[in-house]
C-alpha cells in the first residue's frame, strides 16, 4: 500500500510539473495568464532616470511628432539625419561643443540627491500600486552593476550606486511591487552592431537573467524589440525560462515587446505608448490586460525646458486613468526625476493629486473590471467600472442632469463617493435613471465623481 501511495505521488507530481511547464514557442507561452495582481492594481509609476536626464532636452513645442520629442532619445537624435537631428544637434553644439561627446556626461549622472524611501514614499501618495524601473534604455547604461556592462553602469561611474538595489528594496518595503524596463537592444553597442546572435547570447541574456534573479522584480518590462523579429531575439527562450525556472515564475507579470511583430499579438499583457501601437491607435478589442504607458509631459526622461503647457494637468491625469480603467487597462503613468535624483515638484504635486483623488474614489478604481454594458450607454464624460455586482458610474464632469443607465434589470443603494447626501434613483423598464445631489461645489473634490450602485449587476 505505501508503494502505491508513493507511485501515485510521484506521478502527480510528474503531472503537475508537466503542466506548468512553457515551452519556446508563443502558442505555449501565450497560454500563460497574467497574474490577476495586475489586472487589480490599475495604476502604476514608470521612471526614465539614466545619463539622457544630464542634458535632459528635447524639443518641447516642436512640430515634428510625439518621439522625436523624448529627451531620453538625445544621444541617438544627435546623430541623427533628420529635422529632429538637426534640433538636437544645433542644440548639443552650442550648448556643450561638437567635441563633447555623450559618454562624457556620465558623471555628471550623480544622485547626489536620490533617497530611494522618499521616492517610494511619494509613490504609495500617489496611490500607485506598482513601480517599473529603466534598468537600461537603449544607450545602455545599466542603474544596477552589470559585468556586461562594464564602466557603463551607476556603480562603474557616476551616482557609485545600485539604483536598482536600493529603489527595489524601498519599494517594497513600501507595499509596492516593483518591476524594471529593458532594452533589448544598444544603440552603439559595437556586438549588438558587428555580430547580433552573440549579443544576445552574451550580453542581453546574461543582463535579464541576472536581474530577475539578483532582484526578483514583479513586472519585466521590454523595449526596443523593432530591429528584429522575436526568433531573433529568442526571445521565448527567455519567457520559458522565466516561467519555468526563475525564482519569480508564478507572479511576474511581461508586456508585448518581444520583437517586431509581437506587440498587441504575443506576450502577457498589451501596451500602448500615448495611446499608440507603433503608428497605430489603441490596443482594440482584446481579452488580454493592457496598459498605456505615457509621460506627464511630452517626454518620459526629464525635459528640463518642459513647461506648464507641455504637462497635463492633474484634472486631466485623473480623467485619463478613469478612461483606461474603464476601457480594462492600466495607468502607468512616466516620471522623469533629474540626474541628481530628485523628482521635480509639479511632477509630485500632479502625483499627489491623483492619490488625494484615489483615497475617496480608489475602490471604483483598484480591482475593478470593465462593464460590458458600457456599449449601450456610450456617453460624454460618462464611465463605468465592476467590481462584483456593485457597478460604479465615474462622471470626469460634474453632471448636470440626472444620469441613466440603460440595459439593467435591477435597482440598488445608490451613493455618491465621499458625500454623505442621499442619492435617489428611479427604475423604469431597463433603464435606471441617478439623481444628482445638491452638493458643496468643490465636495468631495475638484476633478472627477463617482456614483455606486450596490447590487444592481
Amino acid at each position: 500500500m505505501k508503494n502505491l501511495i508513493l507511485i501515485l505521488w510521484v506521478v502527480l507530481l510528474s503531472t503537475t510539473t508537466r503542466a506548468q511547464n512553457y515551452e519556446a514557442n508563443w502558442k505555449s507561452i501565450d497560454s500563460r495568464p497574467v497574474p490577476q495582481w495586475f489586472e487589480d492594481v490599475k495604476f502604476g509609476i514608470f521612471i526614465h532616470w539614466g545619463v539622457y536626464s544630464v542634458p535632459a532636452w528635447a524639443p518641447a513645442d516642436a512640430d515634428i511628432g510625439v518621439y522625436a520629442k523624448y529627451s531620453e532619445w538625445y544621444w541617438w537624435r544627435s546623430n541623427e539625419n533628420s529635422e529632429a537631428g538637426k534640433l538636437f544637434r544645433d542644440y548639443h553644439n552650442k550648448t556643450y561643443g561638437e567635441n563633447f561627446q555623450y559618454q562624457d556626461f556620465a558623471p555628471d549622472f550623480n544622485a547626489r540627491h536620490f533617497e530611494p524611501e522618499k521616492w517610494a514614499e511619494i509613490f504609495k501618495k500617489a496611490g500607485a500600486k506598482y513601480v517599473v524601473l529603466t534598468s537600461k534604455h537603449h544607450e545602455g547604461f545599466t542603474l544596477w552593476p552589470s559585468e556586461q556592462s562594464w564602466n557603463w553602469n551607476s556603480v562603474d561611474i557616476g551616482p557609485h550606486r545600485d539604483l536598482c538595489g536600493e529603489l527595489t528594496n524601498a519599494v517594497k518595503d513600501a507595499g509596492l511591487h516593483m518591476g524594471f524596463y529593458y532594452s533589448l537592444y544598444e544603440w552603439y553597442n559595437p556586438l549588438y552592431k558587428n555580430n547580433f546572435a552573440k549579443y544576445v547570447d552574451d550580453h542581453m541574456f546574461p543582463q535579464m537573467k541576472d536581474l530577475v534573479t539578483r532582484y526578483e522584480p514583479d513586472i519585466f518590462w521590454t523595449d526596443g524589440e523593432w530591429d528584429h523579429p522575436s526568433e531573433k531575439w529568442k526571445s521565448t527562450e527567455f519567457l520559458a525560462w522565466l516561467y519555468n525556472e526563475s525564482p519569480v515564475k508564478e507572479t511576474v507579470c511581461v508586456n508585448d515587446r518581444w520583437g517586431k511583430e509581437t506587440r498587441g499579438v504575443h506576450g502577457g499583457y498589451f501596451t500602448t505608448e500615448y495611446d499608440l501601437v507603433h503608428d497605430r491607435e489603441g490596443v482594440g478589442e482584446t481579452n488580454r490586460p493592457w496598459e498605456e504607458c505615457r509621460g506627464i509631459g511630452t517626454s518620459f526622461g526629464y525635459n528640463q525646458v518642459e513647461d506648464l503647457d507641455n504637462y497635463m494637468t492633474s484634472d486631466a491625469l485623473v480623467d485619463l486613468l478613469v478612461e483606461k480603467v474603464a476601457g480594462g487597462g492600466n495607468l502607468l503613468l512616466d516620471i522623469g526625476p533629474t540626474a541628481d535624483g530628485r523628482i521635480p515638484v509639479i511632477q509630485q504635486q500632479r502625483l499627489l493629486d491623483i492619490g488625494k483623488w484615489l483615497d475617496i474614489n480608489g475602490e471604483a478604481i483598484y480591482g475593478t473590471r470593465k462593464w460590458e454594458g458600457a456599449s449601450e450607454n456610450t456617453q460624454e464624460n460618462i464611465y463605468f467600472t465592476k467590481k462584483g455586482n456593485d457597478l460604479y458610474v465615474l462622471c470626469t464632469k460634474f453632471p448636470e442632469n440626472p444620469v441613466t443607465i440603460n440595459g439593467v434589470s435591477k435597482t440598488g443603494k445608490a451613493e455618491m463617493l465621499g458625500v454623505e447626501e442621499k442619492v435617489n434613483t428611479k427604475k423604469a423598464g431597463n433603464k435606471l435613471t441617478i439623481s444628482i445631489p445638491e452638493i458643496t461645489p468643490g465636495t468631495p473634490g475638484k476633478y472627477a465623481w463617482v456614483f455606486k450602485i450596490e447590487n444592481i449587476l
